[in-house]
Formats: C-alpha cells, sequence, structure tokens
C-alpha cells in the first residue's frame, strides 16, 4: 500500500509540473478563506468597538425617548426624578439650527439640555466650562464644531448667534456666548442620541424659550448603582407605564407604550445582532467565493485525471491499488487547498489589519480563525477531491493504458 509520506510526494511533483494551473486553481480557494477570515475578524473587532463604544459612555445610563410629539413635560421629568436609584436626569430637546459665526452660516444641530447632562453623558471639557441651570443665554460646543466648521476658529468667550425655524415658518434668532468647548469623546454612540462633536449645546429652558414650547424630546438619566441599572429603568418603566395609562400586562409591550427606554444591556444586545448580522451577511458571500474556487479544483482535477489516465494505467500496472490512487489525487486537491488556505489566511488577516486601520477599529487576531481557515481549506479540499480521486481510482489498468 502506498504510504502518505509517499503519495504527498508524488502529489507534490504534479503540482509542480503545472504551476500556473495549479497556482491560479489555489486563487479560487485564496480569495474565498481570505474573504472568509477578513470578515469574521471584522465582526469581532466591530462587536468589540460597539461595547468599547458604549461602555466609554458609562454603564448606567438610561435613555428614555418619545415616539410621539409633544409628549414630554416637567412632570414626566419629575417621575423620573423622583424614581429610586437615579442619581441625575437631564431632559433633552434637540432642533437643527442656523448658527452663525464671523457672518458665515451653517446648519448645526441645536440641543437643549440641564446642567445634570454634563455628568450623565460624561462631558469632559477641553476649554471653560459646560452650561448650568442658572445660564440662560451661554452654549458649549462640540470640539469639531469650534474648530472644523467655520473658516475661523470658534474659542470660548466668542459670540454665536443661533436661529431657529418654528411652526408657521417664524424664525427666531439669539446671541450667545460660548462658555466652554467640549472634549472629542472616546465614543458619540449614545448620550441621548447626540453627537456632542458636532452639536451646540444650550440650556433647555432657553430652546423652548425660543421655539415657544415646553416640551421635551428625551431624557437622559444616570442609576447610582451600576449593578442595579436593569431594576432602576424597569422601576421608570412602570411609572411611566402608569402615567400614561398603559395596563401592567402591556408593560413589555413596546408598541403599546409611546415612548421608548433604553439602557447598557439593550444597547449591547442591538448593536451586537446588528454586527453579527453584517458579519454573517459578509461571511455567506464570502463562502459563495470558496464555493466557486472549491469548484474549480473540482474541476481541475478531473481535467487532472483524464490526462493523466495512462500514467494512472501504467501505475495499476506497477501494482499501485485503486486506494493508492484514490489517496494519491485526493492528497493532491488537498495540498492545493490547504496551500491556497494558508496563503488565504494570511491574506485575509493582512487586509482585515488595514481595513481596522482605516475604519479606526481594534485589530483582533485570534488563532483559532487561522486554525479553522486551514479545517475549513482541508475540507474544501477533500470534497472538491473525491469524486475525482475516485473515478481516477475506477479506472481499469487496461483500458487506461490504451487512453492516448
Amino acid at each position: 500500500m502506498l504510504k502518505v509520506r509517499q503519495a504527498i510526494g508524488i502529489s507534490l511533483g504534479s503540482i509542480a509540473s503545472a504551476k500556473l494551473r495549479s497556482g491560479l486553481t489555489t486563487l479560487g480557494i485564496i480569495i474565498g478563506i481570505a474573504a472568509v477570515v477578513a470578515n469574521v475578524s471584522l465582526g469581532e473587532s466591530f462587536n468589540v468597538f460597539f461595547e468599547e463604544e458604549i461602555n466609554a459612555q458609562g454603564s448606567n445610563f438610561i435613555i428614555i425617548y418619545s415616539q410621539e410629539p409633544n409628549l414630554f413635560y416637567n412632570n414626566e421629568l419629575q417621575i423620573i426624578k423622583k424614581t429610586p436609584g437615579i442619581s441625575g436626569v437631564s431632559p433633552i430637546k434637540q432642533q437643527l439650527g442656523v448658527v452663525t459665526s464671523f457672518s458665515q452660516n451653517k446648519n448645526i444641530d441645536i440641543a437643549g439640555v440641564t446642567g445634570d447632562y454634563e455628568d450623565t453623558a460624561n462631558i469632559i471639557m477641553e476649554r471653560g466650562s459646560f452650561i448650568s441651570d442658572q445660564d440662560a443665554f451661554s452654549a458649549a460646543i462640540g470640539s469639531k464644531v469650534a474648530n472644523e466648521k467655520f473658516d475661523r476658529n470658534i474659542s470660548t468667550r466668542s459670540s454665536i448667534d443661533i436661529t431657529l425655524r418654528l411652526e408657521g415658518g417664524r424664525t427666531v434668532t439669539r446671541k450667545f456666548k460660548v462658555k466652554g468647548i467640549i472634549k472629542s469623546p472616546a465614543t458619540s454612540f449614545v448620550g441621548g442620541g447626540i453627537d456632542r462633536d458636532v452639536s451646540i449645546f444650550i440650556p433647555v429652558s432657553t430652546i423652548n424659550q425660543m421655539l415657544e414650547e415646553d416640551d421635551f424630546s428625551a431624557f437622559f438619566a444616570m442609576s447610582d448603582n451600576i449593578e442595579k441599572v436593569v431594576e432602576v429603568s424597569e422601576e421608570v418603566d412602570k411609572r411611566l407605564a402608569r402615567n400614561f395609562g398603559v395596563s401592567s400586562r402591556d408593560i413589555n409591550d413596546e408598541d403599546a407604550k409611546p415612548y421608548r427606554i433604553f439602557n447598557q444591556a439593550d444597547v449591547l444586545e442591538q448593536t451586537n445582532q446588528l454586527a453579527d448580522t453584517l458579519r454573517n451577511f459578509l461571511v455567506a458571500v464570502a463562502l459563495i467565493s470558496l464555493l466557486v474556487g472549491s469548484i474549480g479544483i473540482m474541476n481541475i482535477m478531473l481535467v487532472t485525471v483524464t490526462e493523466r489516465t495512462r500514467e494512472i494505467g501504467i501505475m495499476k500496472a506497477l501494482g499501485f491499488s485503486s486506494t493508492d490512487i484514490l489517496l494519491l489525487f485526493l492528497i493532491e486537491s488537498i495540498i492545493i487547498s490547504l496551500f491556497g488556505g494558508l496563503l488565504g489566511v494570511g491574506v485575509g488577516v493582512g487586509g482585515a489589519y488595514a481595513a481596522t486601520n482605516l475604519l479606526n477599529l481594534p485589530f483582533l487576531y485570534s488563532p483559532y480563525i487561522f486554525v479553522a481557515g486551514l479545517i475549513v481549506a482541508i475540507v474544501v479540499g477533500v470534497a472538491a477531491g473525491v469524486y475525482p480521486a475516485s473515478k481516477a481510482a475506477k479506472l481499469a489498468p487496461v483500458d487506461a493504458l490504451r487512453h492516448e
């Protein structure tokens, strides 16, 4: 019986005798394995990125969004404030405004908040200070607003004009003194839906006064105990549901409530689901490429069997059994696929590294990705080589020797 070492030597010789064809056959496997490895690695990077983004915000935040206009007022603010376990809460009112600085106009998100927002949203100031509840026409601006939006940078103590549009088309303009510039955050993923880098914060009482309204669009609250944030979130939910006449049996039916509540666990679950869905889709696309590569190997191996029919007859005449022939061609298929897998893993890891650098994501490499890539390559090699190898093994020596 043919030894595995001998079979490997013969297979390597056969592959070396047709370098171009073997290389082109391997290319399909390289692309498929590289795509799978890169997409799995990127999926893990996205998961870690989302988790770091949310954890950077803090683990004890609770966000309450209104799903209907004119829903949240001071009454709801007091309900949340009085909920046991709530250490701070800021109402939020957002609107797109026109900001004028040095005679230049830009559309910028205006967020009305209270002084509590600084602590609840982990605001860190680059210069100056955040707005307080005693302020009226003071503003804290995002780093990109200060340094990138306008031709001339905005500094603390600068004056800016903010224009808001009221219902009916009227506009109102007020002058604000820049009290502070907010440091670019490690995360803009949460914060009541506000990207603080490109927003301007003013007192919520002032934005409501300008808009001639008194409602809020959301609340950003903080639990005083990280371990009880889910419990506190549920208590807020119960109290608001009771306030809006939602029955206790419908408390878990999101469609029955005119608001939504999120905490860290909810946001992590949703973002991980999003990342997993994206990763699974990309891996599915990559597997299609891998399937095409395996078909390529099968096709080339069938051609090889046809070209080497006379050689197979000679080997059988010399005493090679059908099992030996089967092993020989199967090993050749596995070697081609395994070589493609090795290169594919390298290309995939390199591609993932380049992509994570480009997207500013954490680069993650786990040995299991390397092992998994090689296992997949071997499986593909076996699957693609079984039929051609069995066809070669079944050739009758007399018929094979007659083949021209």
